[in-house]
């Protein structure tokens, strides 16, 4: 990066920040959701809610039911699939992002505006301010952006409609400007073999200078993992990202990682962001250190609510938004945006650590929960727990899934079960004491827990089984989700998808506990 391109983008970055820290987080809010129902008053769903007479957030909640993918997909979607015209957003919706079915298996298809591809971009920009306002010295566009992503092939629905992995549309609709800068190139990016995917950009990754990478931090960890072992093989002792100064990350809880990635980055002590980029939307991004929230982009086209989890499936739920929700409160978060969502539940559950200005902590899925016996655990306190179990004895977690085991002839009590690839292998006494302070750390973040590890007929201590190294990726690659958006989904309560991974684990084991 040149010297007056580098101050003006310093310039600019600084700039940034000083709008975002005054920011009347508030007013902006209410002003945005005012202007998306003016702009969606003309479509079907406009028209059915009366848009163009709401004038307050009030009128709004009486006026909007919550919904879920399903119930979007069954009422509007589906029905003009896939030409959306002024269905939920004027005009034709060019691009579905299609998720990756996490948690149910299943393809959604999330409409995507060019308004929202637009914000997307904006809120990108925040991340590169919030940068280099920690990094004044940064020289992030002399190098290379490495993107790992899924396959960047969209297929085409109908004229002017097509649909792909989020990280595929972002890779098409980039500025030109910025096209010269991303890796991998097109004729790569274009690969949907993910094996072969990895290993040509491993090899591509030797002889580039890689500035910032982002991605998926499971598959982040075999990309380096890889790109050591090929300089080994070449005599060379540099580290897989020599001059590595951003690393932007999302998807997944970064916790059971972190330690991993501060070894392996050491030598280049890389800027470290987290980022909230949904199918959705891109919700909010890091702005502080690790641990400090997120800070929700509250000025890039989505309209935020929030739902208290317990209240979800009730006929009249609670609904915030920023102006009155509570830190420290479990929420489900619902948004409403630029590409004609209204009062979606996103299926994320979501705490708040500030309110001015507005920061976020991911606490799991909705669906992300586990309660076969009435122990309420959700995904925050099983992530807290393995990495708290894990760091005391040493070990890195690459991955893990859990699951229950209801009782039976063999087995009258019941217990949880949780698969977990270490780093390196961890069997015998080493397994045994992870799984009681797993256990332990379980029963202190969460009383139902406790409560229910305790007396004559209490749960069973949880069943740990030990994976070999590679062997999520093996169980992916087997059910067709290798790869790029693709995760593994950390609680499991569907009951064939946990007899599959049962099945598949019998040949991956290293040890097991109980």
């Amino acid at each position: 990066m040149s010297r007056p391109l580098g101050w003006f983008v310093r310039a600019l970055a600084e700039a940034r920040t000083r709008r975002l820290d005054a920011l009347d987080f508030q007013r902006r809010q209410e002003r945005l959701l005012m202007g998306l129902l003016r702009a969606a008053a003309g479509t079907r769903f406009g028209r059915a809610h009366g848009f163009g007479s709401v004038r307050t957030l009030a009128d709004f909640r009486q006026a909007v039911p919550l919904r879920t993918y399903e119930d979007c997909w069954r009422e509007y979607w589906s029905p003009a699939f896939p030409v959306l015209e002024n269905v939920s957003w004027p005009g034709r919706i060019p691009f579905f992002a299609l998720t990756s079915g996490t948690a149910t298996g299943r393809t959604k298809y999330i409409p995507l505006s060019t308004q929202m591809l637009r914000a997307n971009r904006r809120a990108s920009v925040d991340v590169l301010a919030f940068h280099f306002r920690a990094r004044p010295g940064s020289r992030i566009l002399g190098g290379r952006t490495l993107m790992l992503g899924g396959s960047t092939a969209l297929s085409e629905l109908a004229p002017g409609v097509r649909s792909g992995d989020l990280s595929g549309i972002v890779a098409a609709t980039a500025p030109r400007w910025v096209r010269p800068l991303l890796l991998p190139k097109r004729d790569l990016a274009l690969l949907e073999n993910w094996e072969e995917k990895l290993e040509r950009i491993a090899r591509l990754c030797l002889d580039q200078d890689i500035r910032v990478l982002t991605g998926t931090p499971s598959w982040l960890l075999i990309l380096i993992d890889r790109i050591l072992a090929l300089r080994a093989q070449r005599g060379d002792p540099r580290p897989a990202f020599p001059q590595l100064e951003l690393l932007i990350h999302g998807g997944v809880n970064f916790a059971p990682n972190r330690r991993r990635f501060e070894e392996l980055l050491a030598a280049s002590n890389p800027d470290v962001r987290e980022v909230y980029p949904a199918s959705e939307g891109f919700f909010a991004a890091a702005d502080r250190g690790f641990g400090a929230g997120l800070r929700l982009n509250l000025e890039h086209g989505v309209f935020f609510e929030f739902v208290p989890v317990e209240e979800l499936g009730g006929a009249t739920p609670t609904r915030h938004w920023v102006g009155d929700a509570e830190p420290g409160v479990n929420y489900a978060l619902a948004v409403s945006t630029c590409a004609g969502l209204w009062s979606y539940l996103v299926g994320d559950t979501v705490r708040l650590v500030t309110r001015q200005p507005a920061r976020v902590l991911i606490t799991g899925r909705t669906s992300y929960s586990i309660s076969a016996f009435g122990e309420h655990l959700i995904g925050e306190e099983i992530e807290c727990a393995v990495s708290a179990a894990a760091a005391q004895i040493g070990a890195d977690v690459t991955d893990y899934a859990v699951g229950a085991l209801f009782p039976g002839p063999a087995d009258p009590r019941g217990r949880h079960i949780y698969y977990v690839e270490f780093e390196v292998q961890v069997t015998g006494e080493r397994l045994a004491g992870f799984a009681r302070l797993l256990d332990q750390e379980l029963c202190s973040r969460n009383d139902d827990y406790r409560a229910h590890r305790s007396g004559a007929f209490a749960v069973q201590a949880p069943r740990v089984v030990a994976l070999m190294p590679g062997a999520f990726a093996a169980w992916m690659r087997a059910q067709g989700r290798l790869g790029g958006q693709h995760k593994v989904p950390r609680v499991i309560n569907d009951g064939d998808l946990l007899s599959s991974l049962d099945r598949f684990s019998a040949q991956h084991r290293a040890d097991a506990t109980g």
